[in-house]
């Protein structure tokens, strides 16, 4: 299957178009209105489009005048009539109005999609961080540093 035709890279494209642009609209259109989203930031999940949908609108709104620019790697799928899940790395980087990257991380993700009206729609997604067993810290960079 080509990259093109592989929903899973289509919604990671679309994912990070609209996290670059702070589009709430266009973030939630990607998700399923039963999403169920084990997050790794604050709460322990969230339940339902609405909820999401009020983590976008809080988590766009606080970046002011910066956009986080979300890249891809490692991503593989599976993908069935009208199934599909997928895993990857995503790094998100803060960048100021002047191009300068203030501040990274990185996290993996797991996605569970289903075709519905001929649109794949995320119903189940799963972020996470590696724990440091001695400090039980998250590591938010691939390479292992802090």
């Amino acid at each position: 299957m080509s990259e093109q035709d592989d929903p899973f890279e289509r919604i990671l494209q679309a994912y990070a178009e609209s996290v670059r642009a702070k589009d709430v609209d266009a973030f939630v259109a990607i998700y399923a209105d039963d999403v169920h989203v084990f997050d790794m930031w604050g709460s322990w999940s969230l339940q339902g489009i609405a909820a999401w949908r009020a983590m976008a609108e809080q988590w766009f709104s606080s970046l002011g005048d910066e956009q986080v620019v979300v890249s891809v790697a490692d991503a593989r799928s599976t993908v069935h009539a009208e199934m599909a899940v997928g895993h990857a790395s995503l790094a998100y980087a803060a960048v100021s109005a002047s191009g300068a990257v203030l501040r990274s991380l990185d996290n993996r993700i797991t996605l569970a999609m289903r075709k519905t009206k001929g649109a794949w729609k995320i119903f189940h997604e799963h972020t996470s961080a590696p724990i440091d067993h001695a400090t039980l810290h998250a590591r938010l960079k691939r390479d292992g540093a802090a």
